[in-house]
């Protein structure tokens, strides 16, 4: 008899749990599916080196910083490795943007030389006034062709004018002796860093003057001719949707060209 009921408790049981797990299929696969599907977190930035960062924060650069999404000028400064105590070149620094980042990221003990070539028919009062502020600050001012500065640098750094030395304004400079004049303006391990607008691939300096781009394979080649290491790019700048056939004055474009950071490395 107790054999009898306990085959027949058995045999309820049996179906009823069936049934249970079919009731909620979907439940268990939808949740096996989430859980495959489940993407991993996306990595947070790299931060920024404690001297950059400081520079960034620097109050009296409030007006520059409203286009630090635009110029990315912390991830590139990081990029060139700016550190306290370096000695950094900056070729042709408009207006100073980047200017006040080395200033502070270098610090005290460091010093920045801010060359602006003789050819250049613009004022230097907005720069000069930022040297006078910052005290590590020296403008040189010297012909396009013959770079020089008074100690060898730990970064040569320029953006948006490489382009601009094989045009007829500027001389034309030879790029082959300025990239060594450059090489000579480092010391051993010093990095070159070049950010221009990127011209179309294979076009050389055709558009230099007109478009005011530059092919970044060439200037790939030609510094490297000069002795130097490529040793990397930044993509912070890229701009996929520029197709590099307007001017980089052109209002649907300027401020979002296509442009590449190239660092290099004096042996």
């Amino acid at each position: 008899m107790k054999h009898w009921m306990l085959a027949l408790a058995i045999g309820l049981a049996l179906p009823a749990a069936a049934s249970a797990q079919a009731t909620h299929p979907a439940a268990h696969a939808g949740h096996s599916m989430h859980a495959a599907q489940a993407a991993p977190a996306a990595a947070a930035p790299a931060a920024l080196p404690a001297n950059i960062a400081a520079a960034l924060a620097d109050p009296a650069r409030s007006d520059d910083a409203q286009n630090d999404a635009r110029r990315h000028g912390g991830e590139l400064a990081a990029f060139a490795g700016v550190k306290p105590g370096d000695t950094v070149i900056e070729l042709i620094p408009g207006g100073g943007y980047f200017t006040r980042i080395f200033s502070k990221a270098v610090g005290a003990d460091g010093k920045v030389y801010a060359v602006w070539p003789t050819e250049y028919d613009e004022s230097t009062d907005k720069l000069q006034a930022i040297a006078d502020a910052y005290g590590n600050i020296e403008i040189l001012k010297q012909s396009a062709a013959e770079l020089s500065a008074p100690a060898q640098a730990d970064v040569v750094f320029t953006s948006q004018n490489y382009h601009d030395y094989p045009d007829k304004f500027m001389g034309p400079v030879d790029l082959a002796r300025f990239n060594k004049q450059v090489f000579d303006a480092l010391k051993p391990g010093g990095v070159y860093v070049i950010v221009d607008h990127a011209a179309e691939a294979g076009s050389g300096l055709r558009d230099t003057e007109t478009l005011h781009r530059i092919d970044p394979a060439l200037v790939k080649q030609q510094v490297e001719a000069a002795g130097f290491r490529y040793a990397g790019e930044s993509e912070a700048l890229r701009n996929p949707a520029d197709d590099h056939t307007l001017k980089v004055f052109d209002k649907s474009i300027r401020g979002k060209t296509d442009q590449f950071a190239y660092k290099f490395v004096k042996p």
